[in-house]
């Protein structure tokens, strides 16, 4: 699968625009049913709100919705939505949420405070890149530990495990795209005495810096 770039965590933040109350919250997900429950939970959290505006977005079926939930049309969902897009941001749910105050904003102040709940939400979940990540082992001898570690630091490997028996086994995952690199370095690095066990895949967040 190709690099894409989604939200790092759930985020929450809040601002207050001429008495209106903006709470915007975002959330990495999956699927579009992780979406609904998200949407869903946030609702809960806010029955007596104004309006619960919101917009998500799946890489997984390319799913892509938004709702104004009772504001104007064109003036929630899709200034909220189209900071993500911009961004190419994908597998997130941004909930942004209005407790009106009184004042009325105007179709442009709409848009304004909305396009601020999708940029100050992501910027406080900081964003990723998802790659398909590899889970790998290898085993070692002593001698050969601070080698083998250094090669997978200098990779960007993620080790998950470390096995000090008669022999090292560490438990390590990086991108699928780098372990062919990654396993020739270690070949070298050992004189071939040092092979790593691919056990299986999974997304996850990775280290991609040629990707724009």
């Amino acid at each position: 699968m190709e690099p894409y770039k989604s939200p790092l965590t759930v985020a929450e933040v809040e601002f207050t625009e001429k008495k209106s109350r903006f709470i915007s919250r975002v959330a990495p997900v999956r699927s579009e049913g992780e979406a609904l429950l998200f949407l869903d939970s946030v609702r809960e959290q806010h029955r007596t709100a104004t309006h619960n505006v919101y917009a998500y977005r799946t890489k997984n079926g390319n799913i892509c919705r938004y709702s104004d939930a009772g504001e104007p049309s064109g003036t929630a969902g899709m200034p909220l939505l189209d900071v993500f897009v911009r961004q190419e941001v994908f597998d997130f749910c941004c909930v942004a949420t209005r407790y009106f105050g009184g004042v009325m904003l105007g179709a442009g102040g709409l848009v304004r405070a909305y396009s601020r709940c999708g940029v100050i939400a992501l910027e406080a979940s900081g964003v990723g890149v998802l790659h398909e990540m590899a889970q790998c082992s290898a085993s070692l001898p002593y001698p050969l530990y601070e080698i083998v570690r250094r090669q997978l630091a200098a990779y960007g490997a993620d080790v998950t495990s470390e096995d000090f028996g008669e022999s090292i086994v560490l438990g390590f995952r990086l991108p699928v795209d780098d372990l062919p690199k990654l396993s020739c370095a270690i070949l070298e690095a050992s004189s071939g005495l040092v092979r790593i066990v691919e056990e299986g895949r999974s997304v996850g967040v990775g280290n991609c810096p040629n990707f724009h």
